[in-house]
């Protein structure tokens, strides 16, 4: 499986929620998770990219978020496949 870093921001009206009833939001989080077969760590570990991207829109869509980006991680072979692959594109600077 492959390891996805989600960063939130919660909006005005989730945080007041929040600081009004302090609570962990770890359980909800696990629970998205693990409905499409991933993993809660302290970052997000799914099977696969449309697992990531199901879980980030059905989150994102409860309103709560004011931004949440998904970051797909790659292990350091993955990296220097990209490398190898980048020299083979062209493309031109702006000018």
């Amino acid at each position: 499986m492959a390891f996805y870093l989600y960063q939130v921001t919660y909006n005005a009206a989730a945080s007041k929620a929040m600081i009004d009833h302090p609570h962990s939001r770890e359980d909800a989080a696990r629970k998205a998770a693990e409905s499409l077969g991933g993993k809660l760590h302290a970052i997000c570990e799914f099977p696969d990219n449309v697992s990531a991207a199901a879980c980030s829109m059905a989150v994102g869509s409860r309103g709560t978020l004011s931004r949440f980006e998904t970051t797909v991680l790659m292990s350091t072979a993955e990296s220097i496949e990209a490398m190898k692959k980048a020299k083979t594109i062209s493309y031109a600077a702006p000018q």
